[in-house]
């Protein structure tokens, strides 16, 4: 156990697992354990395992893809799936419908010399609440389905990393963020993203936002509208980025700062205000090419920060229905 053992916690996290007991593996947690979780969880923290156990009947964890790896000399496990069970009691204000639901869940932990000393943990609320008919604003521009494993089948399992073929997929990633920063303003084309992305690539987005194929489909569903409405967005303050394999997965609290300033994402109007952006990214190369990426970010905190209260907004609407 501990910071020398990161790939015990990573056998133990890909194991398919009952979660009556908590949201953990059994004595992995540190004395100490700090944990950030995604809004409205971010209020109290320390009570999203009891309100997960007690929405969803025989919760279970089922991931789809685990890495680990080492971020400026600490060693770290991430890992990314679906939270399941049968939605049977309220959530965050939101009326159970009574059938088996999959919350989309993104999470590092950070290992200290005691086991896991921090988790960072966004759960897609939105998506579960698209899934539940009870998403208060306009339908996602990409297509929303119940993201995949990868397609290369090795999520979970595979053999242990060659050095070269971690350190080829870090650099490519790292290269590919390098030409998104590159945006002029005007051109999509600016950034460059044909030479780092296949021609078919599945980008997986949160709830709200949506999946698409391939750069045509991708630039109408999500990167076209996002740019138009935060233009200045910039990147920055990991807290994590690893590559594992083929795999790279990568986070902030927050590591986007932007400003609302134009189009009609997500069907808003702009604001002007000033916003962060809570994200997570697990990426996989096929080849000399990334072919899909999952992407987690905190869309309550964000309309949180534009004035919107995205749950009291659906219950509004539940409140309204025949």
């Amino acid at each position: 156990m501990g910071s020398a053992n990161p790939s015990g916690l990573a056998h133990a996290i890909r194991r398919r697992a009952r979660l009556d007991d908590g949201l953990w593996p059994a004595g992995w947690r540190a004395a100490g354990h700090a944990l950030l979780v995604s809004a409205p969880f971010d209020a109290d923290p320390a009570g999203t395992a009891a309100a997960l156990t007690a929405a969803f009947t025989g919760l279970e964890r089922r991931p789809h893809s685990v890495l680990e790896g080492q971020w400026q000399g600490e060693a770290w496990v991430a890992h990314f799936g679906h939270f399941t069970g049968l939605w049977t009691g309220p959530l965050a204000g939101l009326a159970p419908t009574g059938r088996p639901a999959w919350l989309r869940y993104g999470a590092f932990e950070r290992l200290g010399p005691d086991g896991i000393a921090e988790t960072l943990l966004i759960l897609d609320l939105p998506a579960l609440m698209i899934d539940a008919g009870c998403w208060p604003f306009a339908p996602p521009l990409g297509r929303h389905v119940l993201d995949p494993a990868p397609a290369s089948g090795d999520g979970l399992w595979r053999a242990p990393a060659e050095p070269a073929d971690t350190a080829a997929s870090l650099a490519l990633v790292e290269a590919m963020i390098a030409g998104l920063m590159r945006y002029d303003g005007q051109s999509l084309a600016s950034m460059g993203m044909r030479d780092f992305w296949t021609a078919d690539f599945c980008w997986y987005g949160p709830g709200g936002i949506g999946t698409a194929r391939g750069h045509s489909d991708y630039e109408r569903a999500h990167q076209g509208p996002f740019l138009a409405a935060f233009p200045d967005r910039r990147g920055g303050n990991h807290r994590c980025r690893m590559a594992d394999g083929p795999y790279v997965a990568s986070t902030g609290w927050p590591s986007i700062r932007a400003t609302h300033l134009g189009g009609d994402w997500l069907g808003l109007c702009p604001t002007a205000k000033p916003v962060t952006m809570r994200v997570m990214d697990l990426w996989r190369r096929e080849g000399a090419l990334l072919a899909e990426n999952w992407v987690y970010i905190d869309i309550i905190d964000l309309f949180r920060q534009l004035g919107i209260d995205v749950l009291a907004r659906a219950a509004a609407l539940g409140s309204r229905r025949p």
